[in-house]
């Protein structure tokens, strides 16, 4: 097990060129490939394969100063031993030769030298690609499988494993590649002390580097993490930190081989360049991170905690929300026991800062959402047996207090011993009630949403459920999800509802799981792309979310 200090700053001498004047130059610990030696010499020996012989005629510069060497490509020969193209020895020495010699008499660039820099450049073009492909990673997941793809291309490892560091300190759940969940977790159990990911994210002493030629048989290492890279399978180990002066250790990253070895050093430097570069970008995706998670709670703030148990009804809801710097809105679903032990059901949309508002009102409307749902809430306590007069009073708030906004609303009140359902609707999708024949809507009267007229009125509906009956609210940003349009996507949600096995019709649930799931395989099929609802960017077949995906379904009993 070695653990190496930080790379020292010195830079090296920059190396002479040839007699076109071309210099290959080195960056500060950048060391490239050296020119290979001929059979039986080491490199850097005496006998370079990039050595020309002297021409017929010419001179033996270095045979006259008895030097007893051969002038090789990376180091050109000049009289005395000096290099060509000096001055020394001759006033007259220009950069093709000393006077008088012929032109025969130059020693072109050897074979070393071209190999050496086509070598550099090589590098340099992996290096430049892999971190093309890195700034052009979209979040933080996906800026975590870059770091571990282009490591493992840049080293030739086989497998990887990388953590970022938790605000409070030590490392998070891991992310790995080339193992599976069952790897993942028994790596997570090495104590703290043996963990080589531990070492590489302290905040003093930290580690360059640290590798390990065989860690099944390293005595440096801990008996945990011996016992299980013999049993995983893991060979030689070399692991990088990911920090910044300013924020100090992000993250770590192990890179494994299937049997012992040890990382050639080009392929340890261009990994170290490479991370280099990772750092400063995963301290961007990491801070907004942050910020989404921070919004993303206190978004899921505003609405409900937890569903009421009332006998005879089985709630249950969804939410997939698209993130706030996207979403053109923001909706709600709240189910709230009234006094005299019947429920009402909500859900609905609150739009930006007026019709055609972009995303950037959605943080706006998502407060807005919050008040309108508080006052929603009072009105249902007040005179929730009647959903007209609840949309009623909440348009007048509304239009009072959030000129600039309009919403989309459904409010159903639920008797649930008789299974009675008293409904209106402003502007929102019709619901859907699941029965064990299938599945239809309850059509609501046509009605604008709130806050778009003068006065907003739409008569009820009401109807008596069958026992093993759900009715399912949802908001329009699920239904777009299947069909390219409002219509289209309506009729596909009512028939994925119908289609369902009997075994999740009745369970809301399920049902409620099996709709989303519905809703990313239709949006991925539009698309080809595979469906994956926990990433919204899946959700709509014309790029990222920019509505929610919301939920509320109840059972009757």
């Amino acid at each position: 097990m070695t653990e190496s200090p930080p790379p020292s700053t010195s830079s090296e001498p920059v190396e002479p060129g040839g007699a076109s004047g071309l210099s290959v130059l080195d960056p500060p610990g950048f060391h490239g490939p050296a020119a290979s030696a001929p059979a039986g010499q080491p490199d850097g020996g005496p006998a370079a394969s990039g050595t020309d012989p002297v021409p017929d005629g010419g001179t033996d510069h270095h045979a006259e100063a008895g030097a007893g060497t051969t002038p090789t490509a990376d180091t050109p020969g000049g009289p005395d031993g000096a290099p060509e193209g000096t001055a020394e020895g001759s006033p007259e020495g220009t950069a093709e030769g000393t006077a008088g010699d012929s032109p025969d008499d130059t020693a072109p660039t050897g074979t070393g030298m071209q190999d050496r820099l086509a070598g550099r450049l090589s590098d340099f073009a992996s290096l430049y690609e892999h971190t093309e492909r890195l700034a052009r990673a979209r979040g933080l997941g996906a800026t975590l499988d870059a770091v571990l793809a282009s490591g493992t291309a840049l080293l030739g490892a086989d497998r990887a494993l990388l953590v970022t560091a938790l605000p409070g300190g030590g490392p998070s759940q891991p992310v790995g590649l080339g193992l599976d969940r069952a790897s993942l977790g028994s790596l997570e159990t090495v104590p703290p002390d043996q963990s080589l990911l531990a070492r590489l994210l302290r905040e003093h002493d930290r580690p360059a580097e640290v590798r390990s030629h065989d860690l099944a048989e390293d005595p440096a290492l801990g008996a945990r993490l011996r016992e299980l890279a013999g049993q995983l399978g893991l060979g030689g180990c070399f692991g990088l930190p990911l920090a910044t002066e300013e924020d100090g250790p992000l993250a770590a990253v192990l890179w494994f081989w299937d049997g012992p070895a040890d990382p050639g050093d080009r392929g340890r430097e261009l990994a170290r360049r490479y991370c280099e570069v990772a750092a400063p970008l995963l301290a961007k995706q990491l801070d907004a991170e942050k910020v989404s998670r921070t919004t993303e709670a206190l978004r899921r703030g505003l609405l409900p905690d937890r569903l009421p148990r009332t006998p005879g009804l089985r709630l249950a809801a969804r939410l997939a929300p698209a993130g706030l710097d996207r979403s053109c809105g923001s909706d709600w679903y709240d189910a709230i026991p009234l006094p005299d032990g019947t429920v009402g059901l909500t859900v609905g949309s609150v739009s930006g800062d007026g019709p055609g508002a972009g995303p950037g009102s959605a943080p706006g409307a998502a407060a807005a959402m919050g008040r309108v749902r508080a006052a929603l809430r009072a009105y249902a306590v007040l005179e929730g047996e009647d959903p007209v007069s609840v949309l009623g009073d909440l348009e007048l708030l509304l239009k009072t207090t959030e000129p600039t906004r309009s919403a989309t609303a459904v409010y159903a009140w639920v008797e649930p011993e008789e299974r009675r359902v008293t409904l209106a609707g402003a502007g929102h999708c019709p619901p859907v009630l699941v029965t064990r024949y299938g599945a239809e809507f309850v059509e609501t009267s046509l009605s604008a949403p709130l806050g778009m007229l003068s006065c907003w009125e739409a008569p009820g509906v009401e109807f008596t459920a069958e026992r093993g009956d759900t009715l399912v609210l949802y908001t329009e940003g699920l239904a777009r999800c299947f069909g390219p349009t409002l219509h289209a996507g309506q009729a596909n949600l009512r028939r994925a509802a119908a289609d369902a096995p009997r075994d999740v019709r009745i369970d809301p649930d399920r049902l409620c799981a099996h709709l989303l799931a519905a809703a990313a395989e239709r949006a991925a099929d539009r698309r080809g792309a595979p469906a994956d609802i926990a990433d919204r960017r899946d959700a709509t077949a014309d790029g990222p979310a920019t509505d929610d995906l919301m939920l509320l379904a109840a059972r009757f009993a």
